[in-house]
């Protein structure tokens, strides 16, 4: 559903974000904020602040932030345009008509139709497990620990032996055999006719961020293989998009979540009280299920299976995670073989214990590079200082790479020295390399708060909250001059604003589509400067951060252009801004 632009301003201003939250969250005036315990996560002194000037939400705590409609989305599971609603009908504001093209059109009752159609599948598999022919599947699970409470939770359900009941059900309720196919549901084929996808198999709907089920995972009941078969990538399903579980994890307001393998583990973990469980859906983890990750948390304690493949997937998720911001920790399993085994055998207090004692994410990889070397024999040790300096190579901050230099040799018996010779010559050999023999990387987007785009962030928050610091920058500072998109947009809506003589940083937030990109430009706007407002060398500041971005204009340009942006650069520190 597409809302223009006026209509969604006037929603907005119709609905004052103070009186909004105030309806979910216990607010108390401090200063020219309201402030109240975040109802994003777990907390006992009040973090989350609500700005009525900016008409912005923001915690401190856990980094969620944005406008009124944010709130609704992420507080309500609203969809953008269910949350226009809402608002809408809270402020008695009626909403026009949409028209669509027929693409649109099209686009969107094939996708509805295809949710129902999944919907109503998840039904019959769950209605099929309590019949006769679903008495082994039932015993089944709860032989596997779960009660009836937690099978009716998860919505999980039985296909049965027969391999076209539930092709004939879609049929009697009048759904298309093809978009049956398409939904991944039944497959068709000249020699073998109509055959469910699914037959003999336990079955667990996967939900999306909105309870909605997107696809199915089956268990076959009995030795036949694959022993688990998952939906194939469909219109509403993309299993390298999605995780199974963080409809319900998403709901517990833990300030990390749990990173399983499984459904059963997922499934158990929830049963015993461990509601922040999540899982990737039969494949590894990737970029994008980081990415989801983070939209949620900062901290991701990996709790795969105990043996060689599951250490190896958490080696693999580390780097993965920390590119997306993500801390992380290793839940440490054995002797069991997975969080369901342990649980069932020494308790949900016992797993407890194995979270509160987690080893850090980057120490379990050096770790890991010392199985099988005995450190006391010297090309052992030489080979370990190597494979650690590589590790602390790929550190972000010289920071980071202080403390855990420190903390390695403190483990492994290490001088600093030698490790940060050492690291010094990893370095240098990596840039050496031949061009044509480094692997391509993939472009990433600079989170707002990285090392990297500090400065950049800084100055534009300053921009924002400073008159006198946005008329210095307008005559410098060009939205291109921000390298990270986010950033880009919110210049180049600012400055726009700033023509029309009326700043408003919710309506620049409300102009980014994804609800990452919101929270991003949110903690720009909220960004702490109580260290620059009190100082009493403000222009001075200002100064280094507007060389700062200037400077990296430099980069590609042509001799003769980056010439005159350096002269420009060294221009401003003789120039009194403010």
């Amino acid at each position: 559903m597409y809302y223009s632009d006026e209509i969604v301003e006037e929603v907005r201003l119709a609905n004052d974000i103070v009186s909004v939250i105030g309806e979910y969250v216990t607010l108390k005036k401090k200063g020219s904020r309201y402030f109240g315990l975040c109802p994003f996560h777990n907390e006992k002194t009040p973090s989350f602040s609500v700005d009525p000037a900016s008409q912005m939400f923001y915690c401190f705590g856990c980094s969620k932030g944005g406008t009124v409609f944010t709130f609704l989305m992420e507080h309500e599971n609203m969809t953008y345009p269910e949350a226009i609603k809402a608002l809408a009908d809270r402020a008695g504001i009626t909403l026009p008509e949409q028209s669509f093209s027929q693409k649109d059109k099209e686009a969107r009752d094939r996708k509805s139709r295809m949710l129902e159609m999944n919907k109503e599948a998840a039904r019959f598999y769950y209605a099929n497990l309590r019949t006769a022919k679903g008495e082994r599947a039932l015993k089944y699970l709860t032989g596997r620990g779960l009660s009836m409470e937690t099978i009716r939770s998860f919505g999980l359900g039985y296909a049965g032996k027969y391999s076209d009941h539930l092709y004939q059900h879609l049929k009697d309720k009048g759904f298309d055999p093809v978009m049956m196919k398409d939904a991944g549901l039944i497959d068709i084929s000249e020699k073998n006719g109509v055959n469910d996808r699914f037959w003999n198999r336990v079955m667990f709907p996967i939900m999306d961020l909105n309870s909605r089920v997107i696809g199915f995972g089956g268990r076959v009941m009995g030795d036949g293989e694959p022993k688990y078969l998952n939906s194939p990538q469909t219109y509403v399903f993309d299993k390298s998009r999605n995780l199974y579980g963080l409809f319900a994890a998403k709901k517990s307001r833990k300030s990390f979540f749990l990173l399983c393998e499984g459904y059963m583990d997922v499934i158990s973990l929830h049963q015993a009280g461990f509601t922040n469980a999540v899982a990737s859906l039969g494949t590894s983890l990737t970029g994008e299920h980081a990415k989801l990750l983070r939209r949620f948390v900062k901290q991701v304690y990996i709790t795969y299976d105990s043996d060689g493949a599951g250490t190896n997937a958490s080696l693999r998720a580390i780097p993965m995670l920390r590119e997306a911001g993500i801390n992380t920790r290793i839940v440490r399993l054995a002797p069991y073989k997975d969080p369901d085994e342990l649980i069932k055998a020494a308790g949900g207090e016992e797993y407890q214990r194995r979270i509160d004692t987690a080893t850090d994410g980057f120490l379990f990889s050096v770790e890991m590079e010392a199985r099988g070397l005995n450190l006391d024999i010297p090309q052992d040790k030489i080979d370990f200082c190597h494979a650690a300096a590589r590790l602390l190579n790929e550190l972000p901050e010289e920071v980071e790479k202080r403390a855990y230099r420190e903390e390695i040799g403190r483990v492994y018996g290490l001088t600093n020295e030698e490790l940060e010779q050492v690291q010094r010559k990893e370095a240098v050999g990596i840039n050496m390399r031949p061009r044509t023999m480094q692997p391509k990387k993939t472009p990433t987007v600079r989170r707002a708060g990285d090392h990297k785009n500090r400065a950049p962030m800084t100055l534009l928050s300053w921009m924002f909250s400073d008159e006198r610091v946005l008329r210095a920058a307008q005559a410098y500072i060009k939205p291109d001059d921000f390298d990270d998109p986010v950033l880009k947009k919110m210049c180049l809506g600012l400055y726009e604003q700033s023509q029309r003589g009326m700043i408003d940083p919710a309506a620049i937030v409300d102009g980014f589509e994804n609800q990452e990109d919101q929270e991003r430009a949110a903690a720009v706007i909220h960004a702490d400067l109580s260290d620059i407002r009190a100082s009493s060398q403000q222009d001075k500041a200002l100064k280094e951060l507007l060389y700062q971005v200037i400077i990296n204009r430099l980069r590609g340009l042509p001799l003769q252009e980056a010439l005159e942006v350096k002269k420009t650069a060294e221009n401003i520190k003789k120039s009194k801004l403010i």
